[in-house]
């Protein structure tokens, strides 16, 4: 190189003396041989890899060419418009000349929105060893910055002739976090201000992380002092519990990334050698989320290297295939890494015993006790490639075993010769198409009609601002779908197919139904054809009362658990082992169905096929069968109040009301008296097995009915439940009498909410 310009200003000299010193320099650099340096410079970083959505620029002449490295992910380009600020776009489209040579994505280009960049090359004259940036002048990118993300790793792309030790610097500048130089990528240092300890923490979290884009996300949160984003995503460790792990998609500790699933994997693991099980097989699948088949490759990798023999899918699936497949083979163990019906940030990693069902205590706590006494995920041995055949011991699993779980919910099937339906169908952009539209093929429930725009699995959620049946919204496109064909039906699941919703035609026109609804709807009808006195249904202690009642009008046994299909599962397998009952139905009322021992889980599919069939048996409609049920057994209506509070604030107000609840309780609820009060947290000992200690908090309103409080355990919410019951006369309206009862039971969440302070 050749530098020319001169020395460099003084720090405090006036930005355009800087800038013409640097333009001076850059006259006599090579810039050819630099841009390619730094092209692999970059490469060998390790931070952009395939699907790393990468804003680069396009060089003018003065700035080197480093588009080959953007290319290695996804490459973004900025349009500057007319008016207002950069905009973001894809560069593979149709591109244009800006007027000053550069070339930008053309008028009509699909924007990008900043959250969804994952790495920023960041052009300019010249940058400081502290991060400190000169642009020329127009102030566009200390505009854009600070709209990306916390966390995105902004990279300075400089020759070294460029590079000073500090730049004068005003508060509209925005400083980079890492710098890209003939000699590499470095990261800029931590900001003094931060907390040593934390700083510490991630560090050490860095160091042993894989993953470099991941390391250059906390980097960058390092260099910018983004204190209390570090704090939330170092705050310890995801807790691996009976849901196993869920959280969002970023770097640190606490939350899920490589590095998390890996010392997961190994902890699972090293907890199936020391119970004698890692001669065994375990299966593994995924859901179509952005990050699950990185996630299960690393799964399979860790496994591999411990020796594990592992049968996995090696495309995305529907969870209760994964579950229905583990029993099949007799598993050790099963894996799914899927966040169902979370938003598009997460995902999770979920975990099966060798009984086919969800793990409870205390194998949770003795496989969370191996994962912390993993070292750091850069250390823990995997097979790389293993998703891809890489593995000895690794193999895949393909449609036969997707044949296998179609053949069992076929031979379980109710024997009912019902009208023809036109269905619509919707997987949420997740997994259950392809298997449902065999399933149903098989069954005869041929006019089924896919909404195209869903019908893909697709991990953003294009169409729906979150990807769960129950939310507002979801379901608009497949009730579009509906009136357009005349359908009888529509039927939905969540994307990795384990839950069920269903909309019915109505008096005034399609209605939803609630899961409680489809829950005593099909309990009823599964014990008309799979009845007698040793049937067991089941189903969680927040959802209705009333398939209690349904079972009493059947004459079978009736049992209730803690939330979670775990519980369920696990409650089946003892009684039917201890008492030779036979378990036939149960369900959760956040739209969770199984039927008979086919899928020791929520299984969404083989749901489907039995409501189906139920609608089809229903000459008079679905809603014309409920309102049987109302008359017959008595009318339940349950209503659910939620109160989010998110991060670790958050998740402390909800705890402290719940300990306000162990001392201070209301009196009265919806205008009755509180008869008796249930602190689930105590009591353990006087109750089954799968009603364990937990925190929730139970109020008796005697004959009025029940109101509950409980923490969710995936979501930082708390969920209030509210059950009443009404006797219907004669001559009672069903579908009024349900609208009051439900906003009397709305008014008793609301009011529990005031009585505990969230409101």
């Amino acid at each position: 190189m050749k530098p020319g310009g001169g020395p460099p200003p003084a720090p405090d000299a006036p930005k355009q003396q800087w800038r013409s010193w640097a333009r001076g320099v850059r006259s006599g650099l090579e810039l050819a041989s630099a841009a390619e340096q730094i092209v692999a410079g970059l490469r060998s970083w390790g931070a952009i890899a395939p699907g790393t959505r990468v804003l680069v620029f396009d060089p003018l002449l003065d700035e080197p060419d480093v588009m080959p490295a953007a290319a290695d992910g996804v490459a973004l380009l900025t349009r500057t418009p007319a008016e207002g600020g950069l905009t973001i776009h894809e560069a593979d489209g149709p591109l244009e000349r800006h007027r000053l040579g550069f070339r930008q994505p053309a008028a009509d280009a699909a924007p990008v929105d900043p959250g969804d960049v994952d790495l920023v090359l960041v052009p300019g004259l010249a940058f400081a060893r502290d991060g400190g940036r000169l642009g020329r002048g127009g102030g566009y990118y200390d505009r854009l910055l600070p709209r990306f993300r916390p966390g995105t790793p902004f990279v300075g792309i400089v020759p070294d002739g460029c590079l000073v030790e500090r730049l004068p610097m005003t508060s509209d500048d925005v400083p980079v976090t890492h710098l890209a130089t003939e000699s590499g990528v470095v990261a800029v240092a931590p900001d003094p201000a931060l907390d040593g300890d934390l700083v510490a923490r991630t560090e050490t979290w860095i160091s042993g992380d894989p993953d470099a884009g991941d390391r250059a996300a906390l980097e960058a949160l390092l260099a910018t002092g983004a204190s209390d984003e570090l704090a939330e995503r170092m705050a310890g460790t995801l807790e691996f519990g009976t849901a196993g792990i869920r959280g969002a998609v970023e770097a640190g500790s606490n939350r899920m990334n490589r590095a998390t699933v890996i010392r997961t994997t190994r902890g699972l693991a090293d907890f199936l050698a020391a119970a004698g099980r890692s001669d065994g097989v375990v299966v593994l699948g995924f859901d179509g989320r952005l990050s699950s088949r990185t996630f299960a490759a690393d799964a399979v990798g860790v496994l591999s290297a411990a020796g594990i023999a592992v049968r996995y899918f090696d495309r995305p699936v529907p969870t209760p295939l994964v579950a229905h497949t583990a029993v099949r083979l007799d598993a050790v163990a099963a894996v799914v890494v899927t966040a169902s019906h979370n938003p598009p940030r997460d995902n999770g990693y979920k975990v099966y015993d060798a009984d086919g069902a969800q793990i409870v205590p205390p194998v949770d706590t003795r496989i969370a006790e191996a994962i912390e006494a993993v070292g750091p995920a850069a250390d823990v041995p995997r097979v790389e490639g293993a998703l891809d055949g890489a593995s000895e011991t690794a193999r895949p699993l393909g449609g036969s075993d997707v044949a296998a779980y179609v053949d069992t919910l076929l031979e379980g099937r109710a024997p009912v010769d019902g009208r023809p339906l036109r269905i619509v169908y919707t997987p949420m952009h997740g997994t259950g198409r392809d298997v449902l539209v065999q399933v149903f093929d098989a069954a005869g429930h041929r006019d089924l009609h896919v909404v195209p725009e869903q019908a893909d699995p697709d991990g953003r959620f294009p169409t729906v601002d979150f990807p769960n049946p129950e939310e507002p919204g979801a379901l608009d496109l497949a009730v579009e779908l509906a009136g357009a064909v005349d359908a009888d039906l529509v039927l939905a699941n969540d994307p990795d197919a384990d839950r069920l919703a269903a909309v019915v035609p109505g008096p005034d026109g399609l209605r939803p139904l609630t899961g409680n609804q489809i829950g005593v709807l099909l309990g009823d009808f599964v014990l008309e054809h799979r009845g007698g006195p040793d049937a067991l249904v089941v189903n969680s202690i927040v959802s209705t009362p009333m398939l209690a009642a349904v079972a009493d009008h059947h004459g079978a046994r009736f049992e209730q658990t803690l939330t979670g299909f775990k519980w369920i599962a696990n409650a089946a397998l003892r009684l039917e082992r201890q008492e030779g009952l036979r378990f036939v139905f149960g369900f959760e009322e956040a739209l969770g169905y199984t039927i008979g021992r086919a899928v020791r889980d929520k299984d969404g599919i083989g749901a489907a096929l039995w409501f189906a069939d139920l609608a089809a048996a229903s000459p008079k409609g679905v809603l014309a069968r409920l309102e049987g049920l109302y008359r017959r057994d008595g009318m339940w209506v349950s209503t659910q109040t939620s109160v989010v509070r998110p991060g670790t604030e958050g998740r402390e107000e909800i705890d402290g009301a719940m300990a306000m609840l162990r001392n201070r309780r209301p009196d009265r609820l919806g205008g009755s008296d509180v008869g008796g009060v249930t602190d689930f947290r105590e009591g353990a000992g006087d109750r089954p097995p799968w009603l364990p200690a937990t925190p929730l908090v139970a109020f008796d309103l005697g004959p009025l009915g029940r109101a509950l409080v409980r923490p969710s355990g995936t979501e930082p919410k708390l969920k209030i439940y509210v059950d009443l019951r009404r006797e219907l006369g004669e001559g009672d309206d069903v579908w009024e009498t349900e609208a009051r009862a439900r906003e009397d039971a709305g008014a008793i969440g609301v009011e529990l909410v005031e009585f505990l302070g969230l409101g």
